[in-house]
């Protein structure tokens, strides 16, 4: 795990695992990235030599309109996204990404924060919830007619 700059391979490189990602078609509305969507970013990746096999990318911020759950201004960590190639997933990667993020903005903000899209909530929550320790905070509910 590192983190690093955004440099023109690692934009690459994230851009290229983000076409793999819209192409799962597993989340809703998921669209490959381009630079706007990651610059601006911190970006940390996952490493199986020198290989990427994982990126997660976010930003501090201060809380707005958040006060059910923070005070406004609160600083807080929102992750953008969390990505492992499908042939590393249920290995650790992804837990190890988001321990070494909150490892490092630890003492920068108090609040980590994301929201997901995925079509496999059942699992993302269990992810998020059960092994990663966050707490719900709201869900947004549709219904096609």
């Amino acid at each position: 795990m590192a983190e690093t700059g955004l440099t023109e391979e690692v934009l690459n490189e994230l851009i290229r695992m983000s076409e793999d990602w819209e192409k799962e078609n597993s989340c809703h509305g998921y669209r490959k990235n381009d630079k706007s969507d990651i610059d601006g970013n911190r970006i940390f990746l996952a490493y199986d030599g020198d290989a990427v096999i994982g990126y997660l990318f976010g930003h501090a911020e201060k809380s707005k309109e958040s006060s059910s759950i923070m005070p406004d201004g609160t600083p807080c960590f929102e992750i953008e996204e969390l990505y492992v190639r499908p042939e590393y997933r249920s290995q650790g990667i992804g837990r190890k990404l988001f321990d070494y993020v909150e490892n490092t903005v630890r003492g920068e903000v108090d609040y980590l924060m994301l929201s997901t899209a995925t079509k496999n909530w059942k699992a993302i929550l269990h992810f998020y919830l059960d092994e990663l320790d966050m707490n719900f905070w709201n869900a947004r509910l549709f219904k096609r007619i």
